[in-house]
């Protein structure tokens, strides 16, 4: 993507704050996992939306003057030594061509930059990214460092500006669901893999591997999330990862599965039979899956409520699953079925923003119904990833085939 896409979302984001304050996001890095070994890094999503730079520990600095705009991305000086172990730095020329940020200076200038802001009277608040889970969790490196920030300078006024960036990242713009859009082009062609080399009697890790080798044959170095591939009642388990069961005869393969491009993520789920045909009641139970979502579809246009999306499922599945004598009350369609139908998708799989408010153009959401029969050894799940247009929706991942018939001509030929 061009740097001219970074340049307006740090305009934007700059937009939300006053005179006299400055924005602060980390790159984050890898944690180690043991000895000399560190997980592999990945770049912190709200720091790569607002620079395009992948680069372990490095800080942006956005500050809103009483005549300008300054930007400063801080990073890593030049090491010979370290370069011919691990390759080089990104260097402040390919910094600033990515990014479009003119100032680059260095992480061990940072702190004495900081320290003549803040005692200068010039700099009243720092907004930073501090996104956090729950009461207990670790914070990221934003609210580490507001604990440095408050404790060295208690007089400095300190906010959370990752509800702000959420709210931005909720649309996307055309760069960004054309990112999308390749990697679910990948995905595709991996679950076309997956069913041509399919058979009764081959472990869940085997199909994986197929989806995996075509991941890898496309240059894809991540996963969007770690793949489900749930065969017979193990498909019941929402998020069954072991993939370590043989695939009987007769049974669903459920999986949930995505390759990631450019840090943008696909999220598609496909349920088919190991043998290439449905049983009957096997047919009867998707077929409600798939009118949950026809009906989540059709209700897809701007200014709907995103939890609507969600009582349409839990509705249809009442009719349904009392019509086939499943349940009797409403309040059963809970046992079967136990998730929402719906998240927003782009840099992370469950991409941040509020879910309590309308759609509306540019948002990018996974539809994905299911049900869960443990008792019957069944679980299935259809998931595609739509765009909210001015009119309604397009399906991203309308050519990946759902229907019965469609899938079993698939894996007939």
């Amino acid at each position: 993507m061009t740097n001219n896409l970074y340049t307006e979302n740090r305009k934007e984001l700059v937009e939300s704050i006053e005179k006299g304050e400055a924005v602060i996001l980390f790159s984050g890095h890898a944690p180690k996992k043991t000895a000399d070994e560190k997980y592999p890094f990945a770049p912190n999503r709200n720091f790569l939306y607002m620079t395009g730079v992948v680069e372990e520990n490095i800080i942006l600095y956005l500050e809103k003057t009483e005549s300008q705009i300054k930007e400063t991305l801080f990073i890593h000086r030049y090491d010979e030594l370290k370069a011919k172990w691990n390759g080089e730095t990104v260097s402040p020329e390919k910094a600033t061509e990515l990014s479009g940020i003119d100032e680059i200076r260095f992480m061990d200038e940072f702190e004495n930059v900081m320290h003549q802001k803040i005692q200068s009277g010039t700099l009243h608040k720092v907004w930073l990214d501090m996104e956090k889970d729950s009461f207990t969790a670790e914070y990221c490196p934003g609210g580490r460092f507001a604990r440095v920030l408050k404790s060295e300078y208690p007089q400095l006024n300190i906010g959370d500006i990752f509800p702000q960036i959420a709210s931005q990242r909720v649309i996307k713009s055309p760069e960004e669901v054309a990112e999308i859009r390749r990697a679910i082009e990948i995905t595709r062609d991996a679950i076309f893999n997956i069913w041509k080399n399919r058979r009764p009697g081959a472990y869940e890790y085997e199909m994986e591997a197929e989806f995996d080798y075509i991941l890898k044959k496309n240059g894809v170095k991540d996963f969007a999330f770690k793949t489900i591939c749930a065969g017979g009642k193990n498909a019941a388990v929402l998020h069954y990862v072991e993939n370590n069961q043989m695939i009987k005869d007769g049974d669903l393969l459920l999986l949930d599965l995505g390759a990631q491009w450019n840090y943008y993520s696909a999220d598609i789920s496909r349920t088919f039979p190991i043998n290439g045909k449905f049983s009957e009641r096997q047919k009867e139970l998707y077929q409600i899956v798939r009118l949950a979502m026809d009906r989540v579809f059709e209700a897809i246009k701007p200014g709907v409520p995103f939890k609507r999306l969600n009582e349409i499922v839990r509705e249809t599945y009442a009719e349904e699953l009392k019509r086939i004598g499943l349940i009797e009350d409403p309040a059963e369609v809970q046992k079967y079925y136990f998730h929402g139908v719906t998240h927003y998708l782009g840099l992370d799989t469950h991409d941040v923003g509020s879910r309590d408010q309308d759609l509306a153009p540019g948002m990018v959401l996974t539809v994905e119904p299911g049900l869960y029969i443990p008792e019957e050894g069944i679980g299935i799940r259809i998931e595609d990833d739509v765009l909210v247009t001015e009119t309604g929706m397009e399906n991203l991942s309308h050519d990946i085939p759902k229907d019965i018939e469609d899938i079993e001509g698939v894996l007939a030929n």
